[in-house]
């Protein structure tokens, strides 16, 4: 059963560049929740999710419908969970300090008209925090389905988090860096001009990055960026690649839903390639070593979105080496490792990379 179940997950890794857990949804059990002691040491870890539209049916694949959105919010609140802000999540997992578990974070990128029109009136009555991701440019050019810069006050000013995502939304590992270190800085005087402080975490369009735009975004001023890659966020973590769960009408299930905020991290380290953008060696020779022992260690797995299930070589009783054959096509690759968890939860580790067009 496990190994036909992890087929069908490899098969659908690909979608449009969507989360794969989606199929994992359809077949997960129901997964109970509960009011937690704090995590402890490598272990703490959290999950933070991703939402783009709200109620906007034209746009399946960044579109969140509103009962769906009502689900989650009432799964959110229903006691077993801890939503805190997302800059208090990456202080505490930087910091060393332990979270409650179940920790989640919301965030919401590009600063959509139904974010302060459906999504904000839902998530303040139920006390939720969140942050949305703002590209500045689609603002000041009036952009049509987007916020107002005084609707964006608005927000800020009662406590949403804001934080930056370029000016013009652009694929920045193919850009040269003297473009996109300009793209931050436009962005965060444009920030700091209209709301009054610059922001704190950043979120990189599309998801996509390289070590050389992973140390623009540190020298710019921020403490943490995001990508789009499936996973639950360790201490150990890159604090500039870090992993959100995206979610759409299609990802967007209250089984799925579960299924990611559920999530817990794969404990690991030495984490290979260092570097995210696909250039000359492709594919890429990938892999990680486990920190500790895990139960059933054999039911571990990883896919690629663009080849399915991989090879694993293990080097040693810790040390996992990710083959896969085909080489990764231009644009977005994922991969994903997942491993059943106690009490129906998994762990789930994601990357993903990119190959200029």
């Amino acid at each position: 059963m496990i190994s036909r179940f992890f087929i069908r997950l490899g098969m659908h890794l690909g979608f449009r560049g969507l989360i794969v857990a989606g199929l994992i949804g359809a077949f997960a059990l129901p997964m109970a929740t509960h009011p937690a002691a704090a995590q402890q040491g490598a272990d703490s870890g959290a999950v933070v999710i991703m939402y783009h539209r709200f109620g906007e049916a034209k746009y399946p694949s960044t579109n969140t419908t509103l009962e769906q959105l009502e689900a989650h919010i009432g799964e959110l609140t229903s006691g077993g969970y801890h939503v805190l802000p997302v800059p208090d999540i990456v202080k505490a997992l930087r910091d060393g300090a332990p979270l409650p578990e179940r920790t989640v974070g919301i965030t919401i990128d590009d600063a959509y008209l139904s974010v302060y029109a459906e999504a904000w009136p839902r998530l303040k009555a139920a006390g939720l925090p969140f942050t949305v991701f703002v590209a500045t440019g689609l603002v000041d050019q009036n952009v049509s389905g987007y916020m107002t810069w005084e609707q964006i006050k608005e927000l800020a000013d009662n406590g949403v988090g804001i934080g930056g995502h370029t000016v013009s939304h652009l694929h920045m590992p193919g850009k040269a860096l003297e473009i996109n270190r300009g793209e931050l800085g436009r962005s965060n005087n444009r920030l700091a001009e209209k709301l009054g402080q610059r922001p704190s975490i950043f979120a990189y369009p599309y998801g996509e990055s390289s070590l050389a735009v992973q140390g623009l975004v540190r020298d710019s001023g921020y403490g943490a960026a995001f990508g789009q890659h499936s996973g639950a966020i360790a201490q150990r973590d890159n604090f500039f690649d870090l992993p959100r769960f995206a979610l759409n009408e299609n990802y967007g299930g209250l089984s799925r839903f579960r299924l990611a905020v559920n999530s817990r991290p794969l404990p690991i380290t030495d984490v290979t390639p260092a570097e995210t953008l696909i250039t000359d060696k492709n594919p890429p020779a990938m892999g990680f070593t486990l920190t500790r022992k895990l139960k059933g260690i054999g039911r571990l797995a990883c896919f690629s979105s663009h080849a399915g299930k991989a090879r694993l070589e293990w080097l040693g009783d810790a040390r996992v080496e990710v083959r896969v054959d085909e080489a990764f096509p231009k644009g977005q690759t994922r991969i994903n490792c997942t491993l059943p968890a106690e009490g129906n939860r998994w762990f789930w580790f994601g990357r993903q990379f990119y190959r200029p067009n």
